[in-house]
């Protein structure tokens, strides 16, 4: 075997401003384990008798011409590739997937832990309102002593309360919460020298109130002043000038009156929300109408606890008790909350490609979100974010759920008029137009109108934002969102930005800042390392496949494009998880072989040579080396020959019956359909749109790559199924919208090069009644509509082809329309540079923000 030609690149380019290069020192070990055991998997074949380059390699038989049965062969052991030696890499792989697993235990089982109970983190703004309620039965007494205690026992050493979890400098929260704690204290005589260093910290601190570049919760132009009148009034005296202090009431003042001019239900909901700020400016009474059925006020203890410091109401205080008794003496921001943390999570590990190692978890998560949802569950519908994005995941894994459920939001002016639109949320208005984007049916206008809106508003938002608003997450977040859709995206390559521009942080701010979970620093390092580990999979499952291509000699067809780097693009950036090598391979090959195969058919071949191949191909076993017309017909049927006969024999392997014939009818199917096109060019032949598309399906050469796929990705495939109606129209549809994208996108080339197509097609069978223009707008909304029908069909649950098999036909859609997204990519070499180097050869650049990522997980 020649010594492999791809140069991968395995030193690291310099990282840019903000970010450092990951250095993962358990990768490298890994990785050379695993080139130890590719290597030791060549030998293997090589021992088996398995020449690379020997063309009849499979099943000769003593140079005998009398041969069993294609279908006796093919079952036979003796397939020149034993089931065994076949498996080795797959074993291989395996194997150091479970070393990598030894290392990321106890990431893995802290962040089971935190998908299976919800930990919150404590609010020391809320505890200490919640501090400041009095029992009913002795007013001078504090209902909830616990909460006293707690603030006690947690004021940090510069006399303040509050996170500050990151060595942050001091910030409008943090003063906040300690002004609260400071009330709380006072309210009940108690904790003098915690008081004392609690207002000295405020007046060391106090120019940070009035500092408008530092990032404020919510209704703090309200809520501190507020807090202050109520601290003079109580006689604390603050270490600051008079003139600090009526600047900053005069800000209050300034806020209320904006606020008075709002006749809007969400100014009235957001003036409750803040109502701890406004004493008896406010109708405590009237606030009562934002009630929730769980007792609570927006779900807020704080603002729950400030209505119970004014009036009494049974409800209110059955949740603060709920509440206290569930979490001790720390009450967190926002309860519940629970819905929103696991289905963050939940997105947070699909987004940055480690769900797969939490199946079982996501799925309770979603049986119960569901549950819920069609119960019209309070802690989901009644919030945004929650709601849209339980609805986005419930749809995406396959659950039914009708767009109904967010019929309240259909209008921007229903989301203006609530506290969220109110309070400009903007997570809340992407998860409303990633929700909208998850269409299942035509004319979901409850869906198409709020994509319409959201993704309008999103788009301002962006215009509108400065410079420090672009360096915030969602800027980014948004901007992407807007940019690529859902189905023009490669997993891989989104799963690689998001762990770079991973927070581990991942604070919000409400009020408060809190952190919905916990365990973000572990979902990054798991993260960083599977992503590491599958890499250097990548990169040597690449120099496999060029050595592969040298061997049968694909590299000397002048003709050919050269396009492995982005067949295995497709396949490791889609097929992502290390356990499956072989679907990667057997896509990545036939990906391969049907480009050859295409710029045969195009430029490479003569009729006869043409003719000659399709005439090996149907005759298989029984060709002899003497019927080859050419030296290009040998090469081209000798490398299909080899390769299908070798992964037919993987497969039946796996599937445990004879599919080898399966794979060849595949492909002499297309080697039809191509001559048929080759026919109709040479002969002028002009199709009908209907003879054209039902051969075009076939000609555009997905089946063999994703037809053979599907044996390896772990699921048995009965005959019985691939020759359902179902396995058949997941397949025209997939090849449906990729043969339109193609004809979209390289109208202007096939028509230089004097090929028809549908474009070109419809303008002619139209009599001159439609423009080229109308013609493409006409192919766009096939295109829409095919991809829509397919989607619908796979998520569709209790159906006959597997779900992981029908996946493969989504992914393969998803890849096509980011080939061919605004140009022909694939003919386009450019196009597609990048994106080969970020998933194969460029190591993570993590975020220069974020903790170091270690190796050790114990």
């Amino acid at each position: 075997m020649s010594g492999p030609k791809v140069s991968v690149a395995r030193s690291a380019p310099p990282a840019p401003r903000g970010h450092t290069l990951l250095l993962l020192p358990a990768a490298p070990t890994f990785a050379t384990r695993f080139r130890s055991g590719r290597h030791r998997r060549l030998t293997t074949a090589r021992a088996a008798g398995v020449s690379p380059a020997d063309p009849r390699r499979f099943g000769s038989f003593s140079g005998s011409r009398h041969r069993p049965s294609p279908l006796h062969w093919i079952c036979e052991e003796d397939r020149g590739i034993s089931p065994c030696s076949a498996c080795v890499g797959t074993r291989l792989v395996e194997e150091n997937a479970s070393l990598q697993n030894v290392h990321t235990k106890g990431w893995k089982d802290r962040i089971r832990k935190q998908l299976q109970k919800v930990e919150l983190s404590p609010s020391s703004y809320d505890t200490a309102w919640v501090a400041m309620v009095p029992s009913p039965g002795s007013p001078q007494a504090p209902h909830f002593p616990q909460c006293v205690e707690w603030i006690l026992q947690n004021q940090q050493g510069d006399g303040f309360w509050g996170i500050n979890e990151f060595g942050s400098s001091v910030n409008k929260d943090i003063l906040l919460s300690t002004l609260a704690c400071v009330l709380a204290l006072k309210k009940w005589s108690i904790g003098q020298e915690h008081i004392r260093r609690g207002l000295h910290f405020i007046g060391r601190n106090f120019s940070t109130v009035m500092d408008e570049q530092i990032a404020a919760p919510v209704g703090f132009s309200i809520i501190f002043p507020g807090m202050i009148s109520l601290a003079i009034e109580m006689g604390l005296e603050f270490p600051v000038t008079q003139t600090d202090i009526d600047g900053l009431l005069h800000l209050q003042e300034m806020e209320l009156k904006r606020q008075a001019g709002e006749k809007s239900y969400g100014g009235e909901a957001y003036m409750a929300y803040v109502a701890e700020g406004l004493g008896n400016l406010l109708d405590w009474n009237a606030v009562m109408k934002f009630q929730r059925k769980n007792g609570s006020l927006f779900n807020s203890p704080s603002t729950t606890a400030a209505v119970l410091v004014h009036n009494h109401d049974d409800k209110a205080l059955e949740y603060l008790s709920l509440l206290v008794s569930e979490f001790g003496g720390a009450v967190p921001t926002v309860y519940p909350l629970n819905i929103y943390c696991q289905l963050s999570m939940v997105d947070l590990l699909e987004k940055i490609g480690i769900s797969q190692h939490f199946s079982n978890e996501i799925k309770s998560i979603l049986d119960m979100t569901y549950r819920l949802w069609l119960q019209r569950d309070e802690e989901i519908m009644l919030d945004i974010a929650t709601c849209a994005m339980a609805f986005r995941l419930l749809r995406m894994n396959g659950y039914d759920v009708s767009s109904d459920g967010l019929s309240h939001f259909a209008k921007a002016s229903t989301f203006h008029n609530s506290l969220h639109g109110y309070l400009n949320d903007r997570k809340s208005i992407l998860e409303l137009y990633k929700a909208s984007k998850v269409s299942l049916s035509e004319n979901d206008l409850i869906l198409d109108n709020i994509g319409y809106w959201s993704g309008s508003l999103l788009t301002q938002k962006l215009c509108s934002d400065g410079d420090r608003s672009r360096r915030i997450t969602i800027y980014g977040e948004t901007e992407y969102a807007l940019k690529f859709p859902f189905y023009a995206t490669l997993e891989r390559l989104d799963h690689k930005r998001n762990i770079e521009h991973f927070d581990a942080q991942g604070s919000h701010m409400l009020k408060t800042e809190y952190s919905p979970c916990p365990v973000n620093q572990e979902l990054l390092s798991l993260a960083t390392a599977d992503f590491t580990f599958s890499q250097s999979i990548y990169q040597d499952e690449l120099l496999d496949l060029d050595s592969w291509v040298k061997e049968n000699m694909l590299d000397q067809l002048q003709f050919a494009r050269q396009k492995l780097t982005y067949c295995y693009l497709s396949a490791a950036a889609t097929i992502f998880p290390p356990e499956l090598s072989d679907a990667r391979i057997s896509w990545a090959k036939n990906g391969v072989l049907t480009t050859v195969v295409d710029d045969f058919f195009d430029v490479g071949g003569s009729k006869e040579e043409l003719e000659n191949l399709i005439a090996l191909v149907e005759k298989w076993h029984e060709h002899h080396e003497d019927e080859f017309y050419s030296e290009q017909v040998k090469i081209v049927f000798s490398a299909l020959y080899t390769t299908v006969n070798q992964l037919g024999s993987m497969a039946s392997a796996v599937q445990n019956r004879c599919v080898t014939n399966h794979l060849i009818e595949v492909w002499l199917q297309l080697l039809r359909s191509m001559m048929t096109e080759a026919e109709w060019q040479r002969s002028q032949y002009v199709p009908t749109m209907e003879e054209y598309m039902m051969n075009g399906v076939v000609s555009f050469a997905l089946g063999p790559i994703v037809l053979p796929a599907l044996y390896f990705v772990g699921e048995k495939l009965l005959d019985s199924v691939v020759k359902d109606q179902e396995y058949s129209e997941l397949f025209r549809l997939m090849s449906t919208c990729g043969r339109f994208l193609n004809d979209s996108q390289g109208f202007e080339r096939e028509g230089s090069e004097g090929k028809l197509n549908s474009v070109s097609l419809l303008v002619l069978h139209s009599g001159g009644s439609m423009s080229i223009e109308a013609s493409k707008e006409a192919i766009q909304k096939s295109i829409v509509t095919s991809r829509r029908d397919l989607l619908r069909l796979v998520l569709k649950e209790d159906t006959v082809v597997p779900k992981p098999c029908k996946e493969l036909f989504w992914k393969m859609c998803k890849i096509l329309n980011v080939f061919y997204f605004q140009t022909d990519g694939f003919s386009s070499p450019k196009e597609m540079a990048s994106a080969v180097n970020a998933v194969i050869h460029e190591p993570l650049k993590l975020n220069a923000m974020n903790p170091p990522v270690t190796v050790s997980s114990e």
